[in-house]
């Protein structure tokens, strides 16, 4: 390599590595940025729930003759661990008018076996009422014998859980539907709660999304977290603190600007009309229920109908997470690789101002600071990593060239750290300020610690990942879902 060559390319490799500096600096202050206000929107939000609980009335509510009737949907695929506790959970909620249809989407365990035998169900040919496709067949519908609520089971060949729910769809009969996990457990006044929005503005409101909290190391009584404590894993522990944040900050926050995109699959209640309107959810997509509300809102923009979909910080569904890092690594691509199926897919709405708040504000932001978050923190680790190995080294352009001034690039770093670190914080403080669901100093001092610990291993691990989804998005790789390998709701 002659010396003018030599000089272009270390010029234009200083260049380089200069703009990407500036642009993981600007890309750093924005998402923190924006994080700071959404915090503020949440915060807003949170304390007008508060200030309405005072007058929320649920006594009349539960009374109330014309309540909406709602379907808890509960999609099963091998939940021989959880079912009977979920189940009982569910069978027990505090609700006027409400039935509980359980899917099994073709268990390889005594899922079914379970069910029947424990709520002492009979087989009864029931027709359904939507006409939503499905890829499985329902192999027999059974109803129980058993208590005062409404129990369904329908069993199918295996299509996946977006096809189970699509048949759940179409064998409910109430005008709301709710859709939980099968292993999921749900507070007695869950439903009385996340329903509230349909009816105080039920020309509006078309969904609701809950929180969802981790169960892990809690004691659970009858589908009842009876004794909630934080985990003694290492991976379930910041999973706590993680879930805090991503509900009471980030979809509280959106709520509250009035575009909410995401309802969790764990614990969502939406008008059966309008799941019938948009055909279900979409069985090939890895995201289905995200991809469900997107397409709602999609639905919405193109038919400018005055509408929204809300966050209730309060009703609470209690789920199981991986304590396992390979389980986990599964989940976390899986989710990421679904946000980017959804971004590709209704890219369309993207700064479409038909659609409001969601096209203009929402999608984009989710573009640049969800969806490419892991790529620019991979790959702003590995700037850092390197410019320290150049500095540490003599006689090096890095050095004689002055590209990068070492307090900055520090300072940068830690005031990151620092703010997700205070973001966390800020949730944990909402929680112990209005629910108090941790008791006692000890777990108090342990979420404090996730908070922090979080930032170091485990989010330059997750973003690792989450890189992965997007890659194998671009190389239409075959997924692979994995095995949960749930423990189960126990005593303890």
């Amino acid at each position: 390599m002659t010396p003018l060559v030599l000089s272009g390319f270390v010029a234009g490799l200083h260049h380089a590595i200069l703009v990407v500096g500036i642009g993981c600096a600007v890309y750093s202050v924005l998402i923190n940025g924006s994080f700071l206000v959404l915090t503020g929107f949440a915060m807003a939000d949170l304390l007008a729930y508060r200030r309405r609980l005072e007058f929320a009335g649920y006594d009349e509510w539960f009374l109330d003759p014309l309540t909406r009737g709602v379907s808890v949907l509960m999609p099963a695929y091998n939940e021989s661990a959880t079912i009977i506790s979920s189940v009982q959970a569910m069978t027990a909620l505090r609700y006027p008018d409400f039935e509980v249809v359980v899917i099994d989407d073709g268990s390889k365990d005594d899922t079914v076996e379970k069910m029947i035998r424990e709520f002492d169900m009979v087989e009864v040919p029931l027709v359904p009422g939507g006409r939503i496709a499905t890829k499985g067949d329902v192999l027999g519908t059974w109803v129980s014998r058993r208590g005062s609520h409404n129990l369904a089971l329908v069993a199918k060949t295996n299509g996946g859980k977006a096809d189970a729910l699509n048949a759940g769809i179409n064998y409910s009969r109430k005008e709301l539907v709710c859709m939980v996990d099968a292993d999921s457990l749900l507070d007695p006044q869950a439903l009385l709660d996340v329903s509230r929005p349909f009816a105080d503005d039920p020309g509006r409101v078309v969904a609701a999304g809950g929180v969802v909290r981790v169960a892990n190391g809690s004691r659970v009584e009858r589908g009842r977290v009876t004794d909630l404590r934080m985990p003694r894993g290492w991976w379930a522990r910041i999973q706590v603190v993680e879930y805090l944040r991503a509900f009471l900050i980030g979809r509280a926050g959106w709520s509250r600007a009035g575009g909410l995109l995401i309802i969790s699959g764990a614990f969502g209640l939406f008008r059966k009309d309008v799941l019938l309107e948009v055909d279900g959810l979409s069985t090939d997509c890895i995201g289905e229920d995200a991809e469900l509300v997107v397409r709602i809102h999609r639905l919405l923009g193109d038919a400018q109908r005055d509408a929204t979909v809300v966050f209730v910080p309060e009703p609470v569904a209690w789920t199981e997470v991986p304590e396992d890092r390979r389980v986990l690594r599964k989940q976390r691509r899986r989710w990421h690789r679904g946000l980017t199926e959804i971004m590709v897919r209704h890219k369309a709405m993207i700064l479409r101002p038909k659609y409001g708040v969601i096209g203009m504000l929402t999608m984009p932001w989710f573009l640049l600071f969800e969806l490419l978050a892991p790529v620019v923190e991979v790959f702003g680790l590995l700037y850092f990593t390197v410019l320290m190995v150049g500095l540490g080294l003599e006689h090096t352009f890095f050095s004689s060239w002055n590209v990068v001034d070492l307090p900055i690039v520090v300072v940068l770093l830690t005031a990151s750290i620092l703010f997700a670190i205070f973001v966390t914080l800020v949730a944990l403080l909402a929680e112990e300020m209005s629910f108090r669901r941790y008791r006692g100093l000890p777990d108090l001092f342990r979420a404090v610690r996730a908070a922090v610990e979080e930032n170091f291993v485990y989010r330059q691990v997750n973003a690792w990942w989450r890189l992965g989804g997007i890659i194998e998005v671009i190389r239409k790789s075959r997924h692979d879902w994995g095995d949960m390998q749930r423990k189960g709701f126990g005593s303890t």
